[in-house]
């Protein structure tokens, strides 16, 4: 091998190199564990104590030291599933920042183009452009983007902006810069509020065009907290308020409108309301049960006083906005209210006459205007700080610019002469509505007050602070973890590691001998190599990851078996040691093999991490790296130790006594039965697609159809049948529970709401859950149950939300990533073997193989112990499969073409025969090494994976079968005759 030296001066520094990276790793762990023991059980004291020392040298290199945030901060990160915390997908409303650049334009073809581009949801396709798709079918020409109600308005033109004789294509591209430009603003404004929030290792950033923000938050625990802190816009208003005898009259004739409708629903169906009112509702304390006749007034549990119109439980706000938008009540307006405008408060607590808390919202009644604009936006506010009001309570305190005091005097000054109330209302939610009882206020300084904690009036502040965003943000996906189901990940994962690692050691040992102890040290030296990279470059390590350095381990002795398989041949050919290794490495002995397979592995795995997103991007970056890892320790690393051997004059045969005569002189006609093995890849594809499309169906996860899933721990072993049902008449709606792994743990999965974002929403979720479980939970709080702690045994260990338009990209990424892997293997084989038919052969096999897959899944998905669901992770296991079902295919069809090309004799049957039989060795060889560390995986991994696992291990099975029955049959098939003919004369005159 030349340039031997300089590969040894690579190695040695890169191995040095690695060793150096990794060693902040293990330093940062080691204090963390001195953390947790000085802390005991308490997360809030281990906190503390690792602040105490970030600034404080621990480690020494002799030539230059570093800090524990320095250390921290060069260590491998994990990813949420093996940290816990919080990661959000939040998407900004486009819709919201058209319509202000339009200026809330009330043109009809314009807003139709709003609705029509939210209600056509297709996968991969941005809001912007459907909306521009909507607006040219909606206008037909007759209606411009740059008309005067539109976008050509004031705000909009000038240098950059939008004028009146602009086409709607010059347009859109002002349009997209300036919402591009609201994006990275909205970007801005979300990372100061993090930074301010104080998460260690926070990592936010833009995906792509899409206008979705992704925001990981290790270690976070507050759930709702977080929701509120990121999906709040900060929209900052100030309004004047109706007082309570102002609207009482409409209030009374809106409830007497209301009996003549919902009396009449009410006897329609009285079945199901008495039902349903006795489920949620103790019927002896439900106001609605006792009077029944008053659809708006028997809805309060508390009265009101001043500007508070009423106390309403918050399940009924939804309702009554219904009634309040129904034009039969509007038509009731007298002519002084027909701008008023109804909006809650923010949630507080009360007695009620059985000295029973209860969770209440106040109902205001704002003086809105024509153009429904308040009388003082919080743009005017400078500086806001969480402080205490006279009373001692939390509160937040606003200084405003100097044009904003001017209208804060007159607002005041007005206020204090018609003694009304002014509403301080945060993002539609009035914060508090304080009178005015000392004359106008002047300089500029106000104060927030209400109900608040500590922790509200520091995020309230820090909201403010960082800004409003342009528009409205979503949380359309999003996935909690707590820190005891990551800590079980990492344990899990390190088991499979090191059993896999070691029975695949065992394997090359038993198979290969002496060689097989090269094979390993490259091996070892590969892992290194592989986790270098990681923390070198900061990359994040997710237990996908962990399957992906799993799967690495059967993969990195793959190009040995190869090389020592030629190796053996040329030894049985008469060759020298010597000879038969330098053919074996060369490229038309093991190379060639070696190439066109990890081709293949690189083009899905780089298709899988294009298409994939969150940790699913994290398994194909540890595939990729493994590939180029493992190819430079097998075929450099190894090959040092074997030459080295070489020199000794040692004895080295790649094999044992045991193994040195196995699949010697085997000859096996699989091209014979061809036949048989059509019919039976027939019968399971014809089964297949009958049971996918006509009979079972395939289990597709939230990932593919929007929904929420928790991962919930129980006291005690329960029902999940009973638990379903029970969920079921809480929300409403069917939910499924599934055990997952022991019978106390459920995986609740729900549709509840999910085409509605918000965070509301989302607590009202939380919430529903945790009241229809709140009996198996005698001892819980609410936020012990949902919110994630350091030692958490039971409540929600683990939860996730995927929104509607989401799972719409999610489930076209996963169509195109497929058919992108079968068309890019296609195209690569045809350009290596240039010729068609060995491209259908191998198309045809992985298709057979996917196929396989996917109806094993629709088969089996309602009895097996574990889950089989369709989601991101079963697409990351389709695709791993499509390279590594390649793998054994292109190590036959390699062979195929050495032996056209070369001087075997025979017909062209029994040439493709041989050339199975020749690479039989390395078919079963390469191919059991994976089932090895994937069974590994299946049975150590943890049961978040174990679907992932299972469906690569089908994968890899049945794609054996595939290379050795269809790939090979097909490329015999579709060439022709005449072909044939001419190979086989060819060889007869050779």
């Amino acid at each position: 091998m030349q340039n031997k030296g300089l590969i040894k001066f690579f190695a040695i520094l890169f191995a040095l190199v690695s060793i150096y990276q990794l060693s902040f790793t293990f330093v940062a762990n080691n204090v963390k564990s001195d953390a947790k023991v000085f802390a005991g059980d308490n997360p809030d004291k281990e906190l503390k104590y690792l602040d105490s020392i970030s600034k404080e040298k621990i480690l020494d290199l002799g030539f230059t030291d570093f800090t524990y945030d320095e250390v921290k901060n060069k260590q491998i990160n994990k990813g949420l599933d093996l940290e816990g915390g919080i990661n959000v997908i939040l998407q900004i409303s486009i819709k919201d920042v058209l319509k202000g650049l339009s200026n809330n334009s009330k043109n009809p073809v314009f807003n139709k183009s709003l609705a029509d581009a939210s209600a056509n949801l297709e996968g991969n396709k941005t809001y912007l452009n459907k909306f521009f798709d909507a607006f040219e079918a909606n206008s037909k020409g007759t209606v411009k983007l740059a008309s005067p109600d539109i976008f050509a308005n004031r705000s909009l033109q000038g240098e950059g902006g939008v004028n009146f004789q602009m086409s709607d294509a010059d347009v859109q591209k002002v349009i997209k810069r300036k919402v591009d430009e609201s994006i990275e603003s909205a970007y801005k404004v979300i990372r100061e509020r993090i930074d301010k929030f104080g998460v260690t290792q926070p990592n936010i950033q833009k995906l792509g065009e899409t206008g979705r923000i992704l925001v990981e938050l290790p270690g976070a625990k507050d759930v709702d907290r977080i929701k509120k802190l990121l999906g709040g816009k900060a929209q900052l208003e100030f309004w004047e308020t109706y007082k309570i005898e102002e609207v009482g009259n409409y209030l009374m004739a809106a409830n007497e409108a209301l009996k003549k409708t919902e009396v009449n629903k009410t006897e329609a169906k009285p079945v199901v309301k008495d039902s349903l009112s006795a489920l949620l509702t103790d019927t002896k304390d439900s106001a609605a049960t006792a009077k029944g006749n008053n659809p708006l007034l028997d809805k309060m549990v508390g009265q009101g006083g001043g500007p508070v119109l009423g106390l309403f439980s918050p399940k009924d706000t939804a309702t009554i906005n219904g009634y309040f938008k129904r034009q039969d009540i509007k038509i009731l307006l007298p002519a002084e209210l027909r701008y008023v405008k109804f909006v809650w408060g923010k949630p507080s607590k009360i007695t009620d006459d059985k000295q029973k808390e209860i969770e209440v919202v106040e109902l205001y009644a704002l003086r809105g205007n024509r153009d429904n604009t308040p009388d003082m936006l919080g743009s005017v506010v400078t500086d806001a700080k969480d402080t205490f009001d006279q009373l001692g309570k939390p509160s937040v305190s606003m200084q405003m610019s100097g044009q904003g005091a001017k209208v804060w005097e007159e607002l005041t000054g007005r206020a204090y002469t018609q003694k009304t109330n002014i509403a301080i209302v945060l993002d539609n939610v009035v914060y508090s509505a304080p009178g005015v009882s000392s004359g106008p206020i002047s300089g500029g300084r106000s104060e927030i007050s209400g109900a608040f904690d500590i922790t509200e009036t520091k995020d309230l502040a820090n909201v403010l602070n960082a800004g409003k965003l342009p528009a409205s943000a979503d949380i359309v996906q999003s996935t909690v973890v707590g820190p005891s189901l990551g800590q079980a990940s990492i344990d899990a994962g390190m088991t499979s590691s090191i059993v896999g690692f070691f029975l695949v050691c065992l394997w090359m040992i038993f198979y290969y001998g002496k060689a097989g102890w090269y094979a390993n040290l490259a091996l070892l030296l590969n892992l290194l190599f592989l986790f270098g990279i990681m923390a070198s470059f900061g990359f994040v390590l997710t237990l996908p990851g962990i399957a992906g350095i799993v799967l690495t381990l059967g993969t990195a002795v793959d190009a040995n078996i190869i090389i020592f398989e030629r190796a053996k041949e040329e030894l049985r050919d008469g060759k020298s040691l010597s000879e038969a290794v330098t053919s074996s490495y060369g490229w038309h002995g093991a190379m060639r093999s070696i190439i066109d397979a990890n081709v293949t592995h690189v083009l899905t795995g780089a298709i899988l991490f294009i298409f994939g997103t969150g940790p699913i991007k994290g398994f194909a970056l540890t595939l990729l790296i493994g590939i180029a890892t493992s190819l430079f320790t097998s075929i450099f690393i190894a090959r040092i130790f074997i030459d080295k051997n070489i020199l000794g004059k040692a004895d080295l045969s790649f094999c044992t006594n045991i193994t040195k005569n196995w699949f010697t002189n085997f000859n096996y006609d699989f091209i014979k039965i061809k036949k048989f093995t059509y019919m039976f890849s027939t019968i399971v594809v014809i089964v297949s697609f009958t049971s996918i499309f006509f009979v079972n169906g395939l289990d597709e996860g939230v990932d593919f159809v929007g929904g929420r899933t928790f991962q919930v721990k129980f006291e005690k072993p329960v029902d999940a049948t009973v638990i379903s049902e029970e969920l079921s008449v809480a929300f409403e709606t069917p939910v499924e529970a599934k055990v997952l792994g022991d019978d106390d743990q459920l995986k609740i999965t729900t549709k509840y709401k999910i085409k509605e974002d918000g965070i509301a929403v989302d607590k009202e979720v939380n919430e529903k859950l945790y009241n229809a479980l709140s009996k198996y939970y005698p001892n819980t709080s609410y936020d012990k149950f949902i919110n994630t702690f350091d030692g958490k045994k039971v409540g929600v260990l683990q939860s996730s939300k995927v929104g509607a338009s989401i799972s719409e990209d999610i489930k076209t990424n996963s169509y195109w990533a497929v058919l992108g892997a079968l068309a890019a293997i296609f195209l690569y084989l045809i350009v290596s073997f240039r010729k068609w038919q060995y491209s259908l052969g191998a198309v045809a096999a992985v298709a057979h193989d996917v196929i396989f897959v996917l109806g094993i899944y629709s088969l089996c998905y309602k009895f097996m112990p574990f889950h089989m669901e369709m989601d991101q992770h079963f697409i990351a296991a389709i695709l791993t499969v499509i390279g590594y079902s390649m793998n054994d295919t292109v190590i036959v069809f390699d062979r195929i073409r050495e032996f056209i090309l070369g001087k075997r004799k025979g017909s062209f049957e029994q040439i493709v025969n041989a050339s199975i039989n020749t690479t039989l060795s390395r078919t079963l060889n390469t191919s059991f090494t994976m089932v090895i560390v994937l069974l590994t995986m299946f049975l150590f991994g943890g049961e978040s994976i174990r679907g992932f696992i299972f469906a690569m291990l089908v994968g890899i099975v049945v794609g054996t079968y595939s290379s050795l029955f269809i790939a090979t049959p097909v490329l015999v098939d579709t060439i022709s005759r005449e072909e044939k003919t001419a190979i086989e004369k060819s060889h007869e005159e050779a």
